[in-house]
């Protein structure tokens, strides 16, 4: 279906963006399929998609505000604070990296419902044995708080980033799976999760819209605002109680939407039911 109302499609995937950037669901993943059925596809669609980001990431440097100037101002004379920049530093590279070199060729081929739903259903799987194996040998925690990680700790979660340029992986998703697949705590991996979102997802905003800033017109400030304020709002909400959650559950019913909403998307597509862009 197309929705003819640009500020309420803008308001919808603003709201989508908001509150699956920072769950173990990817948002990528929701954001194309969210488009598909709005009938808002295409490169402007991308293009507003990644730069509503921004407004999620301004979220969590909201909720770490006191953590991240403590930071800022502690860079040049205190350890700690230059391990944490470095280790997010580190982390950040692999996907930066390979997202340069293979990005184009992803979204050619990759970005479409079907693809995402095939994903979705992978990444459960992978949340299912990863949450399995923590629950059998909880001995494999060893490292409790963010400020323990060594920089071997973070490029390995940097490496597992990188898979979540496959869209419907989920970056959140991959970045706390491989936080705890390596001995980060539930609580450490999700944190160090929303610290690594900041600079890889400033990163592809800014390189998305420096790349593709001839496609806006005029009209598309307005829904870009509104999607950036939605984004904002519901990923702040999101976020925090993302942290609620995480002190006294597992992620196995991330594991559970995922597979269904990934079955449903390929029971849809399969049968025709949903014609899918």
């Amino acid at each position: 279906m197309t929705l003819d109302a640009p500020l309420l499609v803008a308001a919808i995937l603003g709201l989508v963006e908001g509150l699956t950037e920072f769950l173990p669901v990817s948002s990528t993943g929701h954001l194309i399929v969210a488009g598909s059925l709005l009938g808002y596809t295409g490169d402007n669609a991308k293009l507003f998609e990644i730069v509503i980001q921004a407004g999620a990431i301004l979220a969590v440097c909201w909720e770490y505000r006191v953590r991240l100037l403590t930071v800022a101002g502690g860079l040049f004379r205190e350890r700690s604070a230059q391990r944490f920049v470095l280790n997010l530093f580190i982390a950040f590279l692999p996907a930066a990296i390979l997202g340069l070199m293979f990005g184009k060729l992803i979204k050619a081929r990759l970005f479409a419902p079907v693809p995402v739903a095939s994903a979705f259903i992978i990444g459960a799987l992978v949340i299912i044995a990863i949450e399995w194996r923590q629950r059998r040998n909880p001995g494999v925690v060893r490292i409790e708080h963010v400020d323990d990680m060594r920089w071997t700790d973070a490029l390995k979660v940097g490496l597992a980033q990188a898979f979540a340029l496959i869209p419907g992986t989920s970056r959140s998703g991959a970045t706390i799976m491989g936080g705890m697949l390596i001995g980060l705590s539930r609580p450490a991996a999700t944190e160090f999760s929303f610290f690594l979102a900041i600079p890889t997802l400033l990163a592809a905003t800014a390189y998305e819209f420096v790349r593709n800033r001839a496609l806006l017109a005029s009209g598309d400030l307005a829904m870009i605002a509104v999607g950036f304020v939605v984004a904002f709002i519901s990923a702040f909400i999101a976020v925090r109680a993302l942290l609620r959650y995480v002190a006294h559950h597992d992620f196995l019913p991330f594991a559970w939407y995922r597979i269904v909403f990934g079955v449903l998307i390929l029971a849809t597509a399969s049968s025709g039911l949903i014609r899918w862009n």
